[in-house]
């Protein structure tokens, strides 16, 4: 007698398939999500918890804010702050220097951090190892021992009071080139060389080639640049004292005065302040996470 074997698991006496032999018993999650998402929900409700106030305040009043216990929940909407901030005349200059700083940061950082990394990364030359050496040397160096020296190269130029004394030192930065340099570390040479053997120059190969797989990279860098940029507020408020000139985090400090503070116009200038910055960050969140991921920031 001939017994035919269609490739399925016997039946047992209960009417289920028995499980093949050597091969694991698939688990049903009690849960339709992950258990670590058990964890990470509260910790993400607690960092999120500063802005969630920050946005709830700005529909307070003053009273409201000052009182002491302070109300969790605006007893009613109150927009005074917003109309506080938008009936400032200089508001919209303010919104507009900060984005024209943070707009030629982007674009400089995305530029020559691409043409640095890649010289670093593909190009060997006289001294580069201790070039690249002092490079990331410089990153480690904190703000309060280069701002007289750059104020004083700010002077010389005569760049004091303008838009040019907050640009020109954020023209690029050394982790934009570190990033990218690393970045670019990981993309295969073959086609690099492919396109060199076609008869591409160094800096169409750069253009065509290695920046379309540059993406994620691009990416991080211009939301860390634009991010950075404009929240600055130290080297602001040492360069510029004309007004008219101010960015919007510099510009938001006039609403505290010395003896009364307009706590509801500070709490919206800081939403529509964050609101740009938060827009950015999750258009690139993936990009971001893919360029973190990819890079390894291996040497």
């Amino acid at each position: 007698m001939t017994f035919i074997h269609d490739g399925r698991s016997a039946a047992g006496p209960t009417g289920r398939t028995a499980p093949r032999p050597g091969r694991r018993p698939v688990r049903r999650h009690l849960l339709p999500f992950s258990a670590w998402h058990l964890l990470l929900a509260p910790l993400a409700l607690l960092f999120a918890a500063p802005l969630l106030w920050l946005l709830v305040s700005s529909f307070m009043s003053n009273a409201e804010i000052n009182r002491f216990p302070p109300a969790l929940w605006p007893s009613g909407v109150d927009l005074g702050g917003y109309r506080f901030v938008l009936n400032n005349a200089a508001f919209p200059q303010w919104f507009a220097n900060s984005l024209i700083v943070s707009a030629v940061a982007v674009v400089s950082n995305l530029l020559f951090g691409t043409l640095g990394g890649y010289a670093f990364a593909r190009m060997r030359f006289a001294g580069s190892r201790l070039m690249l050496a002092l490079m990331l040397g410089t990153m480690v160096i904190p703000f309060q021992l280069t701002m007289i020296p750059t104020f004083l190269v700010m002077k010389q130029l005569g760049l004091i009071d303008t838009l040019g004394a907050l640009i020109v030192p954020s023209l690029v930065t050394p982790f934009s080139v570190f990033l990218l340099r690393q970045f670019f570390l990981s993309l295969p040479r073959e086609l690099e060389e492919a396109a060199w053997i076609d008869g591409c120059g160094r800096l169409r190969i750069v253009f065509r080639i290695v920046l379309p797989l540059s993406r994620p990279a691009l990416s991080t860098v211009a939301v860390l640049t634009f991010l950075t940029t404009w929240n600055d507020l130290s080297w602001p408020l040492i360069a510029i004292n004309q007004e008219s000139v101010y960015t919007l985090p510099l510009g938001l400090t006039t609403f505290q005065g010395q003896h009364h503070i307009q706590w509801s116009a500070v709490m919206a200038g800081n939403v529509m302040t964050v609101l740009p910055v938060l827009i950015a960050f999750l258009a690139a969140q993936r990009t971001f996470i893919r360029s973190i991921t990819s890079t390894g920031l291996k040497g």
